[in-house]
This record gives structure tokens, sequence and C-alpha cells, in this order.
């Protein structure tokens, strides 16, 4: 496991266990050891990617239940973007790699409102700083990928109304955690995805940016 002793302070609760990060589970742990080769950037690669595409997106592959806490997403082997990210930071986290929480507002269909978050994560990588990258799931006209320094995340923003919100969060979005605990079948979450105006989410701190 990477050492975090000479971390800085404000990057320990980017470390945190909790209800929902649960990466303390043994299943999380025996995985996290097993990923855990190399120095810090294999490591971290290997963990997006083994959950960018050994865990199901749930819309893409119609799977339940909705799951929410990391150590559901690994044993049911499916969950939203959401939930794929509280994997990813869990496993991370595990090998001592601070990981945050970040949103986009994105158009559901592609055509405009309605409007849902997309949720991925922010890796801290020692040479680089904050490096974010998204494990939902690359199928057709998706294909995110880890490359640092290059960011290549599954989205662009394409509307006045969507928004890629700067700020990271050490912890998943209380509004996210209530709408993947409310529902337990794929359709019943996807006509429930949760949502955020952007004057909300700029009083809310969403627009923030995020310096160390």
């Amino acid at each position: 496991m990477i050492t975090t002793r000479n971390l800085p302070k404000n990057l320990q609760d980017y470390l945190q266990a909790d209800e929902i990060i649960d990466w303390h589970y043994p299943d999380i742990l025996d995985l996290a050891k097993q990923l855990a080769s190399g120095q810090k950037n294999a490591i971290a690669q290997r963990c997006f990617e083994w959950v960018r595409d050994r865990i199901s997106h749930s819309f893409d592959y119609q799977l339940n239940p909705v799951t929410c806490k990391a150590s559901d997403v690994l044993r049911y082997g499916t969950g939203y973007c959401f939930a794929k990210s509280h994997l990813l930071a869990a496993l991370l986290r595990a090998n001592g790699i601070p990981t945050g929480f970040c949103y986009q507002r994105l158009s559901i269909d592609d055509k405009g409102a309605p409007y849902s978050l997309h949720g991925f994560n922010a890796i801290y990588l020692d040479e680089m700083g904050w490096y974010r990258v998204d494990p939902r799931g690359n199928r057709a006209g998706i294909d995110a990928q880890f490359m640092p320094p290059i960011e290549q995340l599954a989205y662009a923003i394409q509307f006045s109304e969507e928004a890629d919100f700067s700020t990271i969060f050490p912890k998943p979005f209380a509004e996210v955690v209530k709408a993947l605990q409310r529902h337990t079948t794929w359709d019943e979450m996807l006509c429930n995805l949760p949502d955020i105006s952007l004057e909300t989410a700029e009083k809310q701190g969403f627009f923030q940016h995020h310096e160390l």
C-alpha cells in the first residue's frame, strides 16, 4: 500500500472511509491489494480501468439492483455512474491515493432539457495534482481514458444549461446518495435521476476552483 504520511492535511479528507465509501470492507481491501502493484499512477490507472470495464453501467445493461455503497457496487457488479465513482474512490483510497467526487450537469437525451447530474472522480497525483477520470463505462460514442496530463472524460458540455462543475468534493453529493438509496430498479432510477439548477449549484459551491 502507498504511504500517506507526507500528504498535506487538506488531502486527508479525500482518504476517509464512511458508510458509502466503505473501503474497509474486506472484499474491497482484497481487490485493492490485487490492483496495488507499481507506482501510484499505475495503481490509479489499474483501479480506474477495472471499475470502468468490470462494473456494468446499470442503464447500459439494464441491471438491478440500484447500488450506492462501494461494497454493494462490487458485490453486484453494477451501478450508475455515481455508484461506480464510489467504488473507484474506495479502491484508490484503500491504496492511499486521495480521491474526490466531481459532477457535471448534462442533457439526458443530448437535446437539451431535461437535465441530470453525472458523477465521476478526481485523483490526486503527486506530479500534477488533481486529475479527473470518468469510470462510467465506455460504449459507442464514449471513450473515457486515463492518460495524464491529458484529460479524457466521457462527456463534453454542449448546451448553456449544462455545466462542468469545478469543485472536487471529499464526499458524494447528498442528493445523489438519496436518489440511489430511494430507488431499487434501473428504470425507476432512470426516471428520477438527480439534478441541480445552475443557480442552486452556484449557491452550494459547485463552481469553486480547487487548488492544493
